[in-house]
């Protein structure tokens, strides 16, 4: 037997890093995820928020009102016109980590940079990266490659306003082929122009600006779904503004010193809090918190001295010293927005006695579907479990997934050729329930749909679920599209947040297989098809899958294993799910049937 070789641990095993080799090493610790470019949490969103936060901090110390941002392809320009960096510490600013201003509480109160390494890290993550500061007339500009000066000169520039200008380019040997998705940078500018209301900002030819800050927020998302108009208040420190929809769930915006916050934190738990007791010292009733929330749409955004962030991407507030008297205060401005609006407050009290009572009437249709399901067994038949399941607390179980397929000849390919550790198959019988327009009493009145919940685990909490993804496997044709897109109804109508958090996913198996007798390729479209009968020449056979049940077990593993095609079902556009879901899943049949007809594309083939 072939002995272990070991390996000596000694001085020279010991290393020790720049910072700027630290920050190409270890990329996640400064900007969280890398990314393609796809998710509006990618690297390269990051980098241009740790540029434009500079500007943000300008504004905020009543120094420049306009940014100018230009994308064009991978190069990023971004010019505030704020004090500009001092001229003799342009270089030691974008290059020297714990370097920075943001440790004077003279120069900076509500800042959102901390540790002196944003600017520092795009430039160490930049191909290319330009700096140019201009105070009173006079310009200092440098240049980096990969984070290495290459190039420092100083001049005069008497016509341009004091300011700095940025540049850079993303390294390609960090984020590989990335590309900004222009959705996900038209929402960070509309996010920025609410949290500063009043600031300009100018992003490839178009203007973001915003009088209103948070409540122009909250108008635009709930548009004609709000049931009275939102409520607002807004001071030095404290911005917030909610309302009510009909909604099932309840969604809110935080923000600290203009970062906004998208796991919370001290202040969103603060604010749930107060809103809640603000309004039972307004009504004199005493209202759960599952009353108020369901269906709120909020948002609070706070300005502190010293934020405490749980890492540098800055997604949860962490500050639990000022929880106390932000729950006060928030009460306190609560209960005076309602009194001061009798009309208003008049409504959002008689939308939450009627939440609450439909959640008295719920409890009882509760107990006797749990009693039903006791019945008739103890397991859920329609499931075919796995050993591992996610358990989001302890980041456990992230590999594990179910499959959500129709019809028993589908089950039985997936049930033979599955992982039982991390794969799980739940099956539907017949075509799911078109839960559009029906309230949350269907998911305990419908069996079929109250066991898929059961299964997943989300009827308290989507924070509950089993499985790190949920994944759509239906026939290619017809019938299976229309029941994956009743199953995308059910979870945007009663879970959305699963669908936000991309847990929903949709699988893509082939539609045909062309083969001769050396070779089997596998096609997912008409093109590929094509492409592979061109391939395999003379002698090429083709066959189309018509359903799940078609595919033999054998073929069917290779489908379902670690190369498997899966597609997010994500959440996109300007318009609201509730509008969407209406449209295209409501009772309009004459309208969508028109609307069909105006917009059919017939193609002739030749």
């Amino acid at each position: 037997m072939a002995k272990k070789k070991t390996v000596e641990y000694d001085e020279s095993k010991i290393k020790t890093l720049s910072s700027l080799e630290h920050i190409r090493l270890r990329t996640g610790m400064y900007i969280g995820r890398i990314g393609d470019g796809s998710d509006y949490e990618d690297g390269i969103y990051i980098l241009l928020k740790e540029i434009v936060d500079n500007g943000i901090d300008e504004f905020i110390m009543g120094h420049g009102k306009r940014i100018d941002i230009t994308i064009e392809g991978d190069t990023v320009t971004v010019r505030d016109y704020g004090r500009g960096i001092p001229l003799g510490k342009v270089v030691e600013c974008v290059s020297r980590i714990n370097t920075g201003a943001k440790y004077n509480d003279d120069v900076f109160q509500f800042s959102v940079g901390l540790n002196g390494v944003g600017s520092k890290a795009v430039n160490a993550l930049s191909s290319r990266f330009t700096v140019r500061s201009h105070r009173g007339g006079k310009a200092v500009e440098a240049r980096f490659k990969q984070g290495v000066l290459a190039k420092e000169q100083k001049g005069r520039a008497l016509d341009e306003k004091d300011g700095t200008f940025v540049q850079f380019v993303p390294d390609p040997e960090i984020f590989g082929e990335c590309v900004f998705d222009e959705e996900h940078l038209s929402k960070r500018m509309r996010m920025y122009a609410y949290l500063n209301a009043g600031l300009k900002i100018n992003y490839n030819g178009k203007t973001f600006l915003s009088d209103g800050g948070l409540i122009d927020l909250i108008r635009e998302e709930s548009q004609f779904e709000k049931l009275y108009p939102p409520f607002h208040f807004r001071d030095k420190a404290l911005d917030l503004a909610f309302t009510h929809t009909n909604r099932f769930n309840e969604q809110y915006f935080s923000f600290v010193n203009g970062q906004f916050t998208t796991d919370g934190g001290t202040h969103l738990s603060a604010f749930r809090e107060g809103v809640l007791k603000g309004i039972n010292e307004f009504s004199k009733l005493k209202f759960t918190g599952d009353d108020v929330r369901e269906g709120i749409l909020a948002a609070v955004a706070i300005r502190l001295k010293d934020p405490i962030f749980e890492s540098q991407t800055k997604n949860k507030l962490g500050n639990s010293e000022i929880r106390a008297t932000l729950v006060n205060r928030i009460r306190q401005i609560v209960s005076d927005m309602l009194h001061r609006d009798p009309k208003a407050a008049e409504k959002l009290i008689t939308k939450i006695q009627e939440t609450q009572k439909l959640h008295k009437e719920l409890t009882s249709i509760k107990k006797v579907a749990r009693e039903r399901s006791k019945a008739v067994s103890i397991r859920i038949p329609q499931l075919k479990d796995c050993k591992v399941h996610l358990n989001k607390a302890k980041q456990k179980g992230t590999g594990s997934m179910i499959f959500i397929t129709e019809g028993q000849s589908a089950a039985g390919s997936l049930v033979s050729c599955r992982d039982v550790s991390t794969q799980a198959i739940y099956t539907l019988k017949g075509k799911p329930l078109n839960v559009c327009d029906l309230h949350r009493d269907a998911l305990y009145k419908n069996i079929e749909i109250y066991n898929l919940m059961r299964s997943l685990n989300i009827e308290e909490s989507v924070d509950n679920l089993r499985y790190q993804s949920v994944i759509l496997a239906t026939d290619a044709d017809v019938d299976g599209l229309h029941i994956r897109n009743l199953m995308i109804t059910f979870f945007l109508r009663f879970f959305e947040s699963l669908v936000k958090d991309k847990h929903l996913k949709i699988l893509e198996t082939p539609l045909f297989r062309a083969r001769n007798k050396k070779e089997t390729i596998y096609c997912y479209s008409e093109a590929e098809r094509d492409k592979a009968v061109k391939k395999l020449g003379k002698g090429c056979e083709v066959t189309r899958f018509k359903g799940l049940g078609e595919i033999s077990p054998g073929e069917f593993k290779a489908f379902i294993s670690t190369d498997m095609r899966l597609t997010d079902v994500n959440i996109r556009g300007e318009h609201s799910i509730p509008e969407v879901l209406g449209f295209y899943m409501g009772k309009n049949t004459q309208e969508r049937r028109q609307y069909i007809m105006e917009n059919l594309i017939i193609e002739e083939t030749p």
